[in-house]
């Protein structure tokens, strides 16, 4: 049991390293910039992986239908965001995102897979704003292929990890505390 635990804190002591500034695409290329991009700020990963567990804890259709509703509703927020279109509230709805997602994986929230996708979508939406904001120099579409791509293996990563969670014998108690302490530090990033 002690090892489980272990790894999840160390999962999330290593994803709660200080901020990086992005890479610049002058000098890394625009791919470069945004694969890099998502894995730079503590509240996506935490979100990201989140989610892939979430669809793990829920399983059937939901392992690939709803990471693939956040992947497909963050590219709508960049576009939106590309496009000049103002979102309210983008920071604070990513935040917000961290401890919803943290609390449905602790709860162990059981929803349909269409449900569970309508979720993580409304919270894509804002994700993909904040890429597209922070595009600068960047080749706009080889940059959204990076945060895709980014975020598409975050998502297998808190698969697996779900996935990995729930082979042990603890009736998903050790998942629930990776979400607990995915809220607890979203929580932290609203509060920082």
């Amino acid at each position: 049991m002690k090892k489980p635990v272990l790894l999840a804190a160390a999962l999330f002591a290593g994803s709660s390293a200080p901020a990086f500034a992005h890479l610049d695409p002058a000098e890394h290329g625009s791919v470069m910039a945004g694969l890099t991009h998502p894995l730079f700020g503590a509240d996506h990963v935490l979100a990201m992986i989140a989610v892939g567990i979430w669809a793990a804890q829920i399983g059937g259709r939901a392992l690939w239908s709803v990471p693939a509703a956040f992947v497909a509703t963050m590219v709508l927020g960049f576009v939106l965001a590309h496009a000049g279109a103002p979102l309210p509230l983008v920071e604070p709805a990513i935040l917000a995102s961290v401890v919803a997602l943290g609390l449905v994986v602790a709860i162990a929230v059981r929803l349909d897979a269409a449900t569970a996708a309508a979720i993580v979508a409304a919270f894509a939406l804002f994700h993909g704003h904040a890429h597209g904001g922070e595009l600068g120099s960047a080749g706009t579409w080889s940059f959204a292929a990076g945060f895709v791509i980014a975020t598409a293996l975050l998502h297998i990563a808190g698969i697996g990890l779900g996935m990995g969670l729930a082979r042990l014998a603890d009736r998903g108690v050790v998942t629930r505390i990776v979400g607990g302490a995915t809220a607890i530090a979203g929580a932290a990033l609203i509060l920082g």
